[in-house]
């Protein structure tokens, strides 16, 4: 299986919206043209959340729009900066899946919600905990990708790392019973990282716009491009996976930003 991972686009209503000095849309078009230019196959697409910057309608109408050329199915999950309750109602009127268990012959995908209203960290509730539970029980032979938006394990930037899944303790002793799960992917670090632990790897990846800057103190810009993954997912229950990224300069954020 084949898959695409976009997070982190930020889009505005308006296509001239900006976040800290680049227009998102337009740093998104040239991902999605790069996506197609390489021709690299994929079966369906992960958008792992912050996919609207103003909590909008049409921010959201916007994402389908552009993503629609890609032809292929697309599965999502909220972010700190979306409005979840709201893309629940418009997004299956856009083409875009509300499922949180996609079924394939040996592997299921599950999308996870770690929001919470209006706060930047993110917290798996009961019902979270408990979906994910019940769809690891059902699936005993299907190896398991989790995505969520928020980081499990700390990528070493601490005032990023304040805002990451506040109960990844209580996930991880979940994961700890089933041993079929071997992927957790997220986005909001706005970065790559790529670890493991117990037996699984924890895999962020970059946003298409701005990049924070890794290993860092206080809020900073990276100056690499924008990017996506490409993940492969094996019948034995190996994954492989690549970053792509824009050429660095092509979309140049304001350096003397504090924060966002």
């Amino acid at each position: 299986m084949r898959l695409l991972q976009i997070t982190d686009t930020h889009l505005f209503a308006q296509a001239e919206g900006q976040l800290l000095g680049i227009r998102t849309a337009d740093s998104l078009a040239a991902v999605l043209a790069a996506i197609q230019a390489q021709k690299q196959p994929y079966d369906l697409i992960l958008a792992t959340g912050d996919l609207s910057q103003d909590y909008t309608p049409d921010s959201y109408r916007r994402f389908a729009d552009m993503a629609k050329p890609l032809g292929r199915p697309i599965f999502w999950l909220p972010g700190n900066h979306d409005d979840g309750p709201l893309m629940r109602q418009v997004m299956p009127d856009l083409g875009i899946s509300n499922a949180q268990q996609i079924l394939m012959a040996h592997w299921q995908i599950i999308m996870l919600d770690t929001q919470v209203y209006s706060v930047p960290h993110g917290w798996l509730k009961p019902e979270q905990m408990g979906f994910l539970e019940q769809c690891l029980n059902q699936q005993p032979d299907r190896f398991t990708l989790i995505c969520l938006h928020h980081n499990t394990f700390p990528v070493g930037s601490t005032w990023l790392d304040q805002h990451d899944l506040k109960n990844a303790p209580d996930l991880l002793a979940l994961l700890a019973r089933f041993p079929n799960v071997k992927l957790v992917l997220c986005g909001h670090v706005h970065q790559e990282s790529d670890l493991e632990h117990n037996g699984v790897r924890f895999i962020s990846s970059p946003s298409t716009c701005i990049q924070f800057e890794p290993l860092s103190r206080d809020f900073g810009l990276d100056s690499k491009g924008p990017g996506w993954r490409y993940l492969q997912l094996y019948a034995d229950g190996r994954v492989e996976t690549q970053v792509h990224r824009l050429p660095a300069g092509c979309f140049i954020p304001d350096g003397a930003a504090g924060g966002y």
